[in-house]
C-alpha cells in the first residue's frame, strides 16, 4: 500500500520560506514509511531562484521529474509554481536511476541504465521523466524501455516551458537539472496500475485515411507514395506549416494496425527537405488520419477519462497526470480549465498532481487485459495506483 501526500509553493524569491511551506504541508515526522520517493514539476524560475534545489536538498528521500510549463495539486493550478507528490510506503519499494547522456545512441543508454537499476525480479511500474529533445524521439524511448524490461507498463512524461525555443525544458533530480538524461523511478510490490488515455474524438477526423510510405524515424517523408507536402497542400494547409504553432490544433491520429486506439501525434516543422517533422515516430505502413481538435473536444475528452477514472477510485492511492502542451495551448485564455476539471473532480477523493508535457508515455490497453506501451502527443493521460 502506497500513501500519499502532496505540497506546492508559490515563493520563487525566499528559499527558506519555500522550504518552511512545503515541509509543513507534509508533515514529514509524522507520515514517513520505510520507503519513499517525490515526483516534482515545477515551472523553470524555481530551478534559476534555487528554490527547487533548496526543496530538495531539505528533503530526505529522491525527487526527481520535470519542469512544466503549468501544474496542479490539491486544486491549486498555476503557471509559476513548484508542485511535489510524495509516495511512502512499507511494502512498495521504490529504486531511482539516472541515465547517462541522451545525445548519443539513446535506446543504448537507457536500456543499460535500466539493467543497471533492474533486481532479480521486474518492477511493478516503471516512471521514467525525460527532458524535450528535438533530435531524439520519445517513441524510441519507449521502445528502448519496453523492450530491456520485458513489457513493464511505462508511464511518464517529458518536459515542457513556456519558450519559443523551449530552451529550459529539464529533467529534474534531486536539486541538479538537465536536459540531456532520464531519471527512472522503479517501483516493486504489489501493485496493478490503471492507465486512462484521452487524445482526439473520432468525430474530429478531418481528412480520408492515407497510408504512410516513407519516413525515418519521427520525420514523416511520404503519404500515399507522394511527398507529404503535397499531401499538405491538397489539404489546403500548405501556409500553415511554415508557420510554428499553426498546426497545434491539427494533430495526426496514427493507426499502427495492431488492435491497439490510434496514437496522436503533432506536426513540429518543416525542414529544408519539405519533409514533417513530429513529435514522435511515423511508422511505415500505418494509417495515417488529420483531425482537428478544439477547446470543445479537450474538455470533452478529458471529462470522459475522469469518468472513467471516478468509477475507479475504491483501493487507489493517488493519481499522476500529464496533459500535452498542445491542449492546453488550444484552451487559449482558458489554460486552466482542464486543470480546474482535475481539481474539482478529485479534490477530497485521492491525491493528484498534474502536468503540462512536451510529450507523453502511457500504455494502450487491448483486449485481454494486456497493455503496450505507447509515445503519445496531444494527449491526457493517468495513471491510477
Amino acid at each position: 500500500m502506497i500513501t500519499t501526500y502532496t505540497a506546492y509553493t508559490t515563493e520563487l524569491d525566499d528559499e527558506n520560506l519555500a522550504v518552511v511551506q512545503v515541509l509543513s504541508q507534509l508533515n514529514l515526522d509524522d507520515n514517513l514509511k520505510k520507503n519513499t520517493v517525490g515526483i516534482i514539476a515545477c515551472h523553470y524560475e524555481f530551478v534559476f531562484s534555487n528554490v527547487y534545489k533548496a526543496v530538495c536538498e531539505a528533503l530526505p528521500f529522491s525527487v526527481v521529474g520535470t519542469i512544466s510549463s503549468t501544474q496542479s495539486v490539491q486544486g491549486n493550478s498555476d503557471t509559476l509554481l513548484l508542485t511535489l507528490m510524495v509516495m511512502t510506503s512499507d511494502d512498495i519499494e521504490f529504486d531511482v536511476k539516472l541515465t547517462e547522456s541522451l545525445l548519443e545512441s539513446p535506446m543504448e543508454v537507457i536500456a543499460e541504465s535500466y539493467k543497471a537499476a533492474c533486481r532479480d525480479t521486474k518492477p511493478a511500474l516503471v516512471l521514467s521523466y525525460a527532458p524535450f529533445i528535438l533530435a531524439n524521439c520519445g517513441d524510441d524511448y519507449v521502445s528502448a524501455l519496453t523492450e530491456v524490461s520485458g513489457d513493464v507498463p511505462c508511464f511518464g512524461t517529458l518536459a515542457v516551458d513556456d519558450t519559443l525555443e523551449f530552451s529550459n525544458c529539464f529533467m529534474l533530480a534531486d536539486g541538479e537539472h538537465y536536459r540531456d538524461r532520464m531519471a527512472l523511478i522503479l517501483m516493486y510490490g504489489k501493485l496493478s496500475p490503471k492507465f486512462f488515455v484521452a487524445n482526439i474524438s473520432e468525430h474530429k477526423i478531418l481528412s480520408k485515411s492515407a497510408i504512410i510510405t516513407k519516413s525515418a524515424g519521427a520525420l514523416l517523408m511520404e503519404v500515399n507514395e507522394r511527398p507529404v507536402i503535397e499531401y499538405f497542400s491538397n489539404l489546403g494547409l500548405l501556409d500553415a506549416t511554415e508557420t510554428q504553432y499553426a498546426m497545434t490544433s491539427l494533430p495526426f491520429l496514427l493507426d499502427y494496425n495492431d488492435g491497439t486506439p490510434k496514437v496522436s501525434k503533432v506536426f513540429i516543422a518543416l525542414n529544408p527537405d519539405k519533409y514533417a517533422i513530429c513529435n514522435g515516430a511515423m511508422p511505415e505502413g500505418s494509417i495515417l488520419y488529420m483531425a482537428s481538435t478544439d477547446q470543445e473536444d479537450v474538455m470533452l475528452t478529458t471529462g470522459e477519462a475522469v469518468k472513467q477514472m471516478l468509477g475507479s477510485l475504491d483501493g487507489a492511492s493517488l493519481v499522476l497526470i500529464y496533459s500535452c502542451i498542445g491542449r492546453s495551448m488550444t484552451l487559449g485564455a482558458e489554460q486552466f480549465k482542464e486543470m480546474e476539471l482535475i481539481g474539482n473532480s478529485f479534490q477530497g477523493k485521492i491525491p493528484y498532481l498534474m502536468a503540462y508535457s512536451g510529450g507523453e508515455i502511457c500504455p494502450a490497453q487491448i483486449a485481454h487485459e494486456k497493455a503496450i506501451n505507447r509515445f503519445h502527443n496531444n494527449a491526457f493521460i493517468a495513471c491510477l495506483i
